[in-house]
């Protein structure tokens, strides 16, 4: 039985280096409406606690 607790050093890194590079998609900031909508929703909506009257 190996006396090592996790497995080999000589064998680190293996799988990352033999798969295959994929170009990442260019990121796009949501339509400034959406992006809006989702602050308002932060604030107001999910921010309200029970029992507290609306501003």
């Amino acid at each position: 039985m190996p006396r090592g607790t996790h497995g080999a050093l000589n064998k680190a890194g293996k799988v990352r280096s033999l798969t295959p590079k994929v170009e990442r998609r260019p990121r796009r900031s949501p339509v400034p409406r959406v992006r809006i909508k989702s602050i308002f929703r932060k604030r107001f909506v999910l921010g309200r606690k029970a029992g507290q009257n609306p501003a």
